[in-house]
């Protein structure tokens, strides 16, 4: 998963910059600095929440904009080019989050860390994030202006901020979805009097048939941000684990082996063991080739683009600086190339730091020949894999950038290689220990990679917006780099707070906890399961292979789409996601796109051609609607960091419960009434054409 928003229907501000190049208007101002900063924080631990729920995050500059706009109102002097450098720090929090939520607690999953320590929490997302500003510098005039690429989030923002004079009303929007959706999962995960998950099932002989959903209100804001396509997408890639690949493999393998995959469990709790335990790699195959096929698609893209990047540069430097725009200013080149080699130096003592040679079992020539063999893979692969995601981001945008599936493609090949180098000296079938810290150095590899990755697009969907606006290329760049610190600050506490609240995947900071109330972290799971398999030689490759087979056979029907031009495309990477999703996670994500695509139509009935053009009237609804969606996502988010401090300090999840005994139907009714109830508050919103 992936960061996800929705590309907007807007031009692409092809009548030039907002503020033009000879008008210089204040952009880095303390106020500015202040609430980027501040937004950056509070959207990393909203994003890191929802990121370890269901293995996604949400876009966060359209938002952010938005509270800009309706904040720095009420000071006497502000200007659209502010309101451009909050929303550019304020984004890169949750792109941080990402990077993160998706390696990181992947530690936990295998027992290496049983907490996470700040230090090298705070590196890993503070030194990833500022290489993944460094790397993409160079790619901004190739892939921004000469390169025919959408980018769609950074247009969508660009236009919002040129539409400022609605930052109030649009704030409304986010504070009453925020509001309403908070209120719900309060009394969903405190108060317990609405459920949060509805399930059923259908047996057919040893097979069975499992459907379940969320009641929650955030996946429902996702499924609306990402539309209809990719919400079909993901909740298909949810239908071919559970309505083919789990009753296929439980009628075909023998008793026995069933039998030991299900344990005691029956029902839908037995569908959800054999997703668990086999069809969930079908994920990780479909990743795999998702990733690799990115990254062979865009070499030649990505090889022009740092060639004429790097041409214009060179240009730039042999003539005087003064006569390049403010417009088109970037960070100088000698900044990058330092920047980069800086970075190399925390980010090799937070593997010292964190890999532990005795437990790793080899000398030390072997030991110090791996951590910087580590070290130099990861910059090779994040400048790679932050180029794949910077065009990903241009051509589709944050909704299919192949962060997930890169990094899995990272951590699988640094996982054999460390299997080849470290083989001659550790017989890791017989070491258990010795292949979990080897697991976990791969881990550290692919979280620097994933961190870089995720930024690079953030940043470039950033630039986009500020060329449109007419921003200065350099300054925001700096403030990229303040939002990364402000989330690299602030991940390191939440996530403690959440793993000591609910838990991670299958493991419990005490027992006695609920593994219903824990937080599935699907990303960071499958991650640990990749790097440990390789290790210990127990991955299911027949899965994967199927999975990888599965990707292939998706990736030729969207070459076909493309061919026929056909609207409907069909990204690998987001089908992948939802095979290795739970379908109670994909289901609400449909409804959401589905209301989407049904607001858009009503639309159109209610369209009056004599009045406006019906781009005109699509734009301001789906920016109600994005706006709504963004607040119940960032409502139930909120609320679940703030449960998590009464949760942790009491240890106990029920310490807020009100239902009494023998409620639970009347909560399920509830659950289920929200769930409609806010789907139809949505459909409203979205499809009002004034």
């Amino acid at each position: 998963m992936e960061t996800i928003d929705r590309p907007s229907a807007t031009r692409q501000g092809g009548d030039g910059p907002y503020i033009p190049a000879t008008t210089k208007l204040p952009e880095i101002t303390l106020k500015a600095v202040l609430l980027g900063f501040v937004l950056s924080a509070i959207l990393a631990g909203a994003n890191a929440y929802l990121g370890l729920k269901v293995g996604m995050t949400v876009s966060a500059s359209i938002p952010a904009a938005v509270i800009s706009m309706a904040v720095l109102r009420f000071f006497r002097e502000s200007n659209i080019l502010e309101n451009n450098i909050v929303q550019t720090a304020a984004s890169a929090g949750e792109s941080v989050a990402a990077g993160i939520i998706f390696t990181l607690p992947a530690l936990i999953m295998l027992r290496y860390w049983q907490g996470f320590p700040f230090l090298p929490t705070m590196a890993v997302a503070l030194c990833g994030g500022i290489l993944g500003v460094l790397f993409t510098i160079p790619l901004r005039r190739a892939l921004i202006l000469q390169a025919d690429l959408k980018f769609p989030e950074g247009v969508a923002t660009g236009e919002v901020l040129k539409a400022g004079a609605e930052g109030g009303e649009g704030a409304k929007y986010i504070a009453l979805a925020g509001l309403a959706g908070g209120l719900l999962q309060l009394c969903q995960r405190g108060f317990r009097i609405v459920s949060s998950t509805a399930d059923t099932y259908v047996q057919a002989g040893r097979s069975i048939f499992g459907m379940g959903t969320e009641l929650g209100v955030a996946l429902l804001g996702v499924g609306y941000i990402v539309g209809v396509n990719i919400a079909l997408l993901v909740f298909g890639g949810g239908l071919i684990s559970w309505l083919f690949g789990i009753p296929i493999y439980m009628a075909t393998v023998d008793p026995a082996t069933l039998e030991a995959v299900v344990g005691e469990a029956t029902g839908y709790e037995a569908a959800l063991e054999v997703w668990s335990a086999q069809i969930r790699y079908l994920g990780v195959g479909a990743m795999a080739v998702g990733g690799l096929w990115a990254l062979v698609s865009l070499v030649k893209p990505i090889r022009d683009g740092v060639r004429s990047s790097l041409e214009a540069v060179k240009a730039a430097r042999s003539g005087a600086r003064s006569d390049i725009p403010r417009t088109e200013l970037d960070a100088p080149i000698n900044v990058v190339l330092y920047g980069t080699l800086a970075m190399a130096v925390p980010i090799f003592f937070v593997f010292v730091y964190v890999v532990d040679q005795q437990a790793l079992g080899i000398d030390s020539g072997l030991y110090w020949t791996t951590l910087s063999f580590g070290v130099a893979f990861a910059f090779v692969a994040g400048f790679l894999f932050s180029s794949v995601a910077g065009y990903m981001a241009g051509l589709i945008g944050s909704s299919n950038n192949p962060i997930s599936g890169v990094t899995i493609a990272t951590i699988l090949t640094i996982s054999l290689i460390l299997l080849v180098l470290l083989g001659g000296q550790i017989d890791f079938a017989v070491n258990a220990g010795q292949a979990t810290t080897a697991a976990a150095t791969a881990i550290l590899v692919g979280a620097v990679v994933c961190c870089a990755a995720a930024i690079a697009g953030d940043n470039l969907q950033d630039l986009k917006a500020g060329h449109i606006v007419g921003a200065t290329p350099y300054k925001q760049q700096i403030m990229q780099v303040v939002g990364v610190a402000a989330a690299a600050l602030m991940l390191a506490p939440i996530l403690e707070l959440l793993f000591q609240a609910y838990g991670l995947g299958d493991v419990f900071p005490r027992e006695g906890m609920s593994e219903s109330e824990a937080l599935k972290a699907p990303q960071a799971t499958l991650m640990a399961s990749v790097a440990d398999g390789v290790f210990s030689r127990n991955l299911p490759w027949t899965m994967i292979s199927i999975g990888a087979v599965i990707a292939v056979a998706i990736i030729a029907l969207d070459k076909v789409q493309e061919a026929r031009g056909s609207d409907f495309r069909t990204p690998v990477l987001a089908v992948a996601v939802g095979i290795y999703l739970p379908l109670e996670l994909t289901a609400p994500i449909f409804i959401g796109g589905f209301v989407a695509f049904l607001a858009e139509r009503r639309l159109y009935r209610q369209h009056d051609p004599s009045s406006q053009s019906f781009d005109e009237v699509r734009l301001k609804a789906n920016r109600r609607g994005l706006l709504f969606a963004s607040g119940l996502i960032t409502g139930e988010a909120l609320v679940g960091i703030m449960l998590a401090v009464p949760f942790a300090i009491k240890q106990n999840t029920d310490v807020l419960r009100l239902a009494p005994e023998g409620f639970a139907p009347v909560a399920d009714v509830l659950g289920l009434l929200s769930l409609v109830a806010f789907t139809f508050w949505l459909y409203r919103i979205a499809g009002r054409a004034q």
